[in-house]
C-alpha cells in the first residue's frame, strides 16, 4: 500500500492526490454504508441481539472519563484549524466559494456519517469477539462475517479511508518543505521542472522516513494520537493568533512552534507522568502559548 501511494503521489502530485481521494471516498461510504453495516446487522439479528449482546454504557454518548474527554478536545478538535491537508484543498479550489462549500460537505461526512458508523461497526465487532484485541475485533469480523466479495469490497473500503489520508499529509509535507524551505533559502530561481523535480524528491524521502516512523508503533490509535498532540501543541497558538492578531510576529510564533512541540515531543519519549492524568499536548499548548505571549511583549517593548 505505501509503494502505490508514494507511486502515484510523486508521479502525479496534488491532481493525483484529488482524483484518487474522490475514488476511494466513494468506495469507502458505499462499501460501508451499503454494504458492510446492513449485511452484518442482519446477521448478527439485528438490534435486540445487540444490544442484548453489549453493557448498556457502550450505547451511551457519556461513557468516557472526564480527563479523557478533556484530553482529546486538546488533542483532535484543534486538528481542524491547523491541518496542512484542510488549507492545501483551500488553496486548490477556485474561489471562497467552492472552498467553504467543500470544507462544510468533508465536516458532514466526518461527523455524523463516518463517526457514528465507525462505532457501530466497531460495536458489531466487540458482539461477535468480546475479548479480542480492540484493533482486531473488526477486521475479524469483516473477515468471518462477510460474503467472500462484500468482505473484499469492504475491506478496500477501509484501505481507501488508510491511502486517502497518507497521500493527503504527503503532498501536503512535501508542498511545506519546497514552497516553505527550499524555495525561500535557494538564492537562484529555479525553473518550473526543477521545482517539479525536487518536490518528487521531497515527497519520495518524506514518504520513506513515514513509513519508517510508522512501523515502529504497535497500534495505530498511539501512533494518530502522539501525531496529533506534537501537531496541536506546536501550531495551533500560532494559526489562532495569524487568525485574530492584527499585528503579527513571526519570532514569537516560530518560538511557540519550536518549544511547544518540543515540549509534547519529549514528555511522549520519556513517557512523563503529568498531574491528573493530562496529556502531554496540554502541557505543548501552555508552553506554546506562554512563550509566544513573552517573545512577543519583549519585541513589542523593545
Amino acid at each position: 500500500m505505501a509503494a502505490i501511494i508514494l507511486l502515484y503521489t510523486v508521479l502525479g502530485g496534488i491532481k493525483a492526490v484529488i482524483y484518487t481521494d474522490t475514488i476511494q471516498w466513494i468506495i469507502l461510504l458505499s462499501g460501508l454504508l451499503f454494504a458492510g453495516l446492513p449485511i452484518l446487522w442482519f446477521k448478527l439479528g439485528g438490534w435486540d441481539t445487540i444490544s442484548a449482546s453489549l453493557p448498556a454504557n457502550h450505547f451511551s454518548l457519556l461513557n468516557i472519563k472526564p480527563i479523557t474527554f478533556i484530553n482529546w478536545f486538546f488533542t483532535i478538535v484543534p486538528i481542524w484549524f491547523i491541518a496542512m491537508t484542510l488549507y492545501q484543498r483551500a488553496f486548490a479550489c477556485r474561489n471562497v466559494k467552492e472552498a467553504k462549500k467543500a470544507f462544510f460537505m468533508a465536516g458532514v461526512f466526518e461527523y455524523p456519517l463516518m463517526a457514528f458508523m465507525g462505532v457501530s461497526l466497531g460495536l458489531l465487532g466487540r458482539v461477535v469477539f468480546p475479548d479480542a484485541d480492540p484493533e482486531m475485533a473488526l477486521p475479524m469480523l469483516l473477515r468471518d462475517y462477510l460474503p467472500v466479495g462484500v468482505s473484499g469490497f469492504v475491506l478496500a473500503a477501509y484501505f481507501s479511508a488508510v491511502m486517502s489520508t497518507a497521500d493527503s499529509c504527503l503532498i501536503a509535507s512535501s508542498g511545506n518543505f519546497v514552497n516553505d524551505l527550499i524555495e525561500k533559502f535557494v538564492k537562484k530561481e529555479l525553473s518550473h521542472k526543477a521545482m517539479v523535480r525536487i518536490s518528487q524528491i521531497v515527497t519520495l524521502v518524506v514518504g520513506l522516513l513515514a513509513l519508517v516512523l510508522a512501523s515502529s508503533f504497535n497500534t495505530i490509535l498511539d501512533l494518530i494520537l502522539n501525531a496529533y498532540a506534537f501537531m496541536v501543541s506546536g501550531l495551533f497558538i500560532p494559526t489562532v493568533a495569524a487568525y485574530f492578531l492584527k499585528k503579527q510576529d513571526s519570532y514569537a510564533a516560530l518560538t511557540s512552534m519550536i518549544l511547544g512541540g518540543t515540549t509534547t515531543i519529549i514528555l511522549i519519549g520519556f513517557k512523563t507522568n503529568i498531574i491528573f492524568g493530562l496529556d502531554p499536548s496540554i502541557i505543548g499548548i501552555s508552553v506554546s502559548l506562554l512563550s509566544f505571549l513573552i517573545v512577543r511583549w519583549i519585541r513589542t517593548n523593545r
